[in-house]
């Protein structure tokens, strides 16, 4: 029996924390027979990061046998036998390999496979991560956001590594109050200090977390690790009073909206159907949909869009329903701005402004428009770098017909200013003919800065 042995090759993985790097993977290949191939592939982490389980560590151990002559005139055949093998391996460990994929992806469309892309799955998370916040708090809540990651996987889950999350969290809360609390302004100092005692010890916060993830109760770590974020979340909007970054001269006399703001509309069915309402159980013919404005990432889309609100624009308005979105029927109605597409680029500082973005090069927005529920304007039918004055959209965002990676082929093309986080239930009900019957802005009218003079 002939047996041929390959020479060791390693590969690194990337722990969900996208600087931990751990050289992880040996392969041995064998030939058993000269009609049987056996892959015995050994994997395991050598890292020293006392945050990374004892569980995620330990060797694990995959064999395949595949029945093929191996010949020198069939070493297409073996190729394709390697290829399936380093497939299975991709799948099979509990990390993700990124040096594999770099075999198989070019660079221009390697962000659509990263999964470091982790696009939101909700408006909160994108409303939570779009925050203009500290370096300080930012760290906290990126190593809170790992466990979430971490509760996806489906069978067992690293408890070890979360405990470790948790425990660097409330290092960093501890150890940097003072620049936590003291970065709240003066006015809201009292409001700061309630929220930064109830994330150390208040029930939800990081103590009450920690606890729930050594019993190890994924439904308790889930609830907890939401508490906590939201907790962070307040106290960032604290922190940033107005807009860390100066608009463009040419843009000064615009509305916009310097945080966060919310608008409640009232929507009707136009025919005798009627709404089914998950939330209450109940069925009616008008019902709520709340959505929260995000000046930060789009001050002056989201500023025209509640200015619009205020002035009663969309009263009365019908909807229009396509297959991926509930669009308002507003087109040249002759109200509101002509503004320029405005998109806020992850890592970035500031706005782009009559500019779209390319997903192919890596460029991701803040506020992503693969979120079901996202809300943006429509493009100007007589300018493509500049969104429509009043016509608005909500996004129906399907995974199944997204691209690669789980984004929207539109992705980085549209103003996106905002998300339905209250009644999304509502908005796949939505036909044609429905009805605006009002839109309020419930919160942000003092966020809200209006020209000298109104069109």
């Amino acid at each position: 029996m002939a047996t041929l042995l390959s020479s060791p090759v390693s590969f690194t993985c990337q722990h969900p924390k996208s600087h931990l790097q751990l050289p992880m993977i040996r392969r041995r290949l064998q030939t058993q027979d000269k009609k049987t191939i056996t892959f015995r592939i050994n994997c395991n982490c050598s890292s020293t990061d006392s945050t990374i389980s004892q569980e995620q560590k330990g060797s694990k151990t995959f064999s395949l046998r595949f029945h093929v002559p191996i010949f020198s005139s069939d070493i297409d055949n073996l190729k394709g036998v390697f290829a399936i093998v380093l497939i299975i391996l991709q799948t099979a460990t509990p990390f993700p390999l990124n040096d594999i994929g770099k075999w198989f992806i070019s660079p221009a469309n390697a962000v659509l496979y990263s999964p470091n892309t982790k696009v939101p799955r909700t408006g909160e998370v994108a409303l939570r991560r779009a925050i203009p916040a500290n370096p300080i708090m930012k760290s906290m809540q990126d190593s809170l956001e790992d466990i979430f990651y971490l509760l996806r996987f489906p069978q067992r889950k690293p408890y070890g590594t979360m405990e470790g999350d948790v425990k660097n969290a409330l290092q960093i809360a501890t150890k940097e109050q003072e620049l936590i609390v003291g970065s709240i302004p003066l006015n809201m100092k009292e409001k700061g200090l309630e929220l930064y005692n109830y994330l150390i010890n208040g029930e939800g916060g990081l103590q009450s977390l920690f606890e729930s993830i050594k019993e190890k109760d994924p439904d308790k770590v889930s609830k907890n690790l939401s508490s906590s974020l939201e907790t962070i979340a307040q106290l960032e909007l604290l922190q940033v009073p107005d807009l860390p970054y100066l608009l463009p001269q040419q843009y000064q006399d615009f509305p916009r909206l310097t945080g966060r703001a919310i608008v409640e509309f009232t929507v009707e069915k136009a025919d005798n159907s009627m709404f089914s309402m998950s939330t209450t159980g109940g069925n009616g013919k008008t019902a709520t949909i709340k959505v929260v404005l995000d000046g930060y990432s789009a001050p002056l889309t989201a500023g025209n869009f509640a200015k619009l609100v205020i002035d009663g624009a969309y009263d009365g308005v019908k909807l229009k329903s396509t297959e991926q979105a509930i669009l308002s029927d507003t087109e040249g109605n002759g109200v509101g701005f002509s503004l320029p597409i405005e998109i806020m680029p992850a890592g970035g500082f500031e706005p782009f402004y009559r500019t779209t973005l390319n997903v192919q090069d890596g460029e991701l927005p803040v506020l992503p428009l693969s979120v079901y529920g996202a809300v943006a304007m429509a493009h100007n039918p007589t300018a493509e770098d500049y969104s429509a004055p009043s016509q608005f959209f909500f996004y129906l965002y399907e995974k199944r017909n997204a691209g690669l990676g789980g984004l929207s082929f539109d992705e980085g093309q549209f103003s996106v200013f905002g998300y339905a986080t209250s009644g999304r239930e509502i908005l796949p009900q939505l036909k044609t003919g429905d009805i605006i019957k009002s839109a309020k802005l419930l919160e942000g009218y003092d966020r809200l800065h209006l020209p000298a003079s109104n069109p």
